[in-house]
């Protein structure tokens, strides 16, 4: 799938201290994880078992908007705060996780449930893998 994430960062006028490809796979998985988590709690809002699917709604949600709000912080360069997108990509990860093994636990009954839980543990990976070239 060509988004496009890298060539709006190639665009920069002005130098990065991040990897492009690595920051580039982060927004992508970001913006990929916060639709596959909007979509998941509408899917679980849509089943007979709704009353069952609570804490699952409100972890998606909660985690569409921590990974939405990532995307766009990260998305923007001019002023950059490396300590602020450390806190959110360490926060996103901690919500794709619990997300993860939420919507993991469904995942047997809810065939949504199975694609959200593997679009949290990419953006976990995403999120750690920048958190990584950010040291």
């Amino acid at each position: 799938m060509t988004t496009s994430t890298m060539p709006m960062l190639e665009t920069y006028p002005k130098g990065m201290s991040l990897d492009r490809a690595v920051l580039a796979a982060a927004i992508d998985a970001l913006i990929d994880c916060a639709a596959a988590c909007t979509a998941c709690a509408d899917a679980c809002l849509s089943e007979d078992t709704v009353a069952e699917l609570t804490k699952c709604v409100r972890t998606n949600l909660d985690c569409a908007d921590i990974c939405g709000v990532t995307a766009r912080v990260l998305s923007r360069h001019t002023g950059y705060d490396a300590n602020i997108s450390r806190a959110l990509l360490e926060a996103c990860a901690t919500a794709c996780a619990a997300c993860a093994d939420e919507c993991g636990g469904h995942a047997g009954m809810h065939e949504h449930c199975r694609v959200c839980a593997d679009a949290c543990r990419a953006c976990e990976r995403a999120c750690r893998d920048l958190l990584a070239v950010m040291s």
